[in-house]
């Protein structure tokens, strides 16, 4: 189902194609997009004050979707600021073990809150028979212990479950990006290649299409018998086909929730594939 609330959370993924996230540049992009990120929060309960909701399915739609995609990636873009800003060194041993301490952190609380949980197992399956229970204004039930904060909420802009999906939704970012930090300087750093460079060789599709064909060759674990690192595998193909990609990492994370099919270029590597096959036949 879309709305017009759909249109909201678009407007936070054309701004997050700007985001390069190198470490120059970490701090600053990650409290303006927290800033970004907090006016849309902000102009979609506006909106939803003014203009409501066509009919339940909507509502349901609105706080099950659209709200917790803003909401997480509002946590997700403020933790990075607040990691980044309190990290005691920018390389070296302790910078190192400052991100793994975090990690670890992270791990042990999405376990205790989440892995266990009724609730993520409701998510995870996707699962719509309670949705009106979990994502419907005024269904919020104080005897089943929520969280004290929840008192605290905004009754016309909050069913409480709309924030424990948003919350699952920036944590499991958060991990990655931390991953990802963990990584990147090593691998960076450690990748020699000794091939000869082609001039005539080059990368002539999208940026997009080569990180999801790097991250289809990283999970199905085909090089080096998934001993390489994104990091070092996106590195060297990099150099090989004279392309620059970017933030490839927060790339992925927009293709994970894209319209239309995620794996858009795989698909058409095997169409393409199976249509010359079939000429050759």
């Amino acid at each position: 189902m879309k709305s017009i609330y759909d249109t909201i959370v678009k407007r936070i993924e054309i701004r997050e194609h700007r985001i390069t996230f190198r470490n120059e540049n970490v701090i600053k992009e990650a409290a303006e997009m927290t800033a970004f990120v907090l006016e849309i929060l902000i102009e979609a309960r506006n909106l939803v004050s003014e203009k409501g909701f066509v009919n339940k399915k909507e509502e349901i739609y609105f706080f099950k979707n659209i709200k917790p995609k803003i909401l997480g990636k509002l946590i997700y873009y403020n933790k990075i600021f607040r990691i980044e800003t309190s990290c005691p060194a920018k390389s070296g041993e302790i910078h190192k073990s400052f991100f793994v301490t975090e990690l670890e952190k992270l791990t042990k609380e999405f376990k205790d809150n989440y892995i266990e949980s009724d609730f993520y197992r409701y998510i995870k399956s996707g699962r719509e028979d309670l949705d009106e229970k979990y994502f419907g204004l005024g269904r919020i039930d104080i005897m089943e212990g929520l969280n004290s904060f929840v008192f605290g909420i905004d009754p016309q802009f909050s069913t409480y479950y709309d924030y424990k999906v948003a919350k699952i939704i920036a944590d499991e970012m958060f991990y990655e990006y931390i991953n990802n930090r963990l990584n990147q300087d090593c691998e960076r750093h450690s990748v020699s290649l000794t091939y000869t460079h082609y001039d005539d060789m080059f990368w002539t599709d999208s940026k997009n299409a080569l990180i999801e064909l790097i991250y289809a060759l990283y999970a199905a674990r085909s090089l080096s018998n998934g001993r390489l690192g994104i990091t070092k595998i996106s590195t060297i193909i990099e150099s090989l086909f004279q392309i620059e990609l970017g933030d490839f990492h927060h790339a992925f994370h927009r293709m994970k929730v894209r319209s239309g099919s995620r794996t858009a270029f795989l698909d058409y590597l095997k169409d393409s594939l199976e249509e010359y096959m079939n000429k050759n036949l």
